[in-house]
């Protein structure tokens, strides 16, 4: 059974660092992108960054690119989002997602942590 396992969220401030760590098990990850997704309150879930398992290929929203950094450890089936420079509108409940790699949709999801950034 696949299980993605968020955490690191919390409460920060303008300005600060979180790292968002999801552990993932059940399968062999190699052929997989592995993604963190973000939805803020009222609105859609929506695409943060991903990278694939194997190679370590990385792609990245517009709105954090610069300031978030997504990384992999194989050792320890986990994917990391190193999040810089918070701001407000950053505030969102933050998902990791996996799916196959040549796929569009998603086949797993943790459960959320969420992230708020206070002004």
């Amino acid at each position: 059974q696949v299980q993605l396992v968020e955490s690191g969220g919390g409460l920060v401030q303008a300005g600060g660092s979180l790292k968002l760590s999801c552990a993932a098990s059940g399968r062999t990850f190699s052929n997989y992108v592995l993604g963190w997704f973000r939805q803020p309150p009222g609105k859609e879930r929506e695409f943060v960054a991903h990278i694939t398992w194997n190679l370590g290929s990385t792609a990245y929203a517009d709105s954090v690119k610069a300031r978030f950094t997504i990384s992999r450890d194989n050792a320890k089936n986990t994917v990391y989002l190193q999040m810089n420079s918070l701001k407000p509108e950053d505030t969102a409940v933050y998902y990791c997602g996996a799916r196959r790699i040549g796929d569009m949709r998603y086949d797993y999801w943790g459960q959320g942590t969420q992230v708020t950034v206070s002004s």
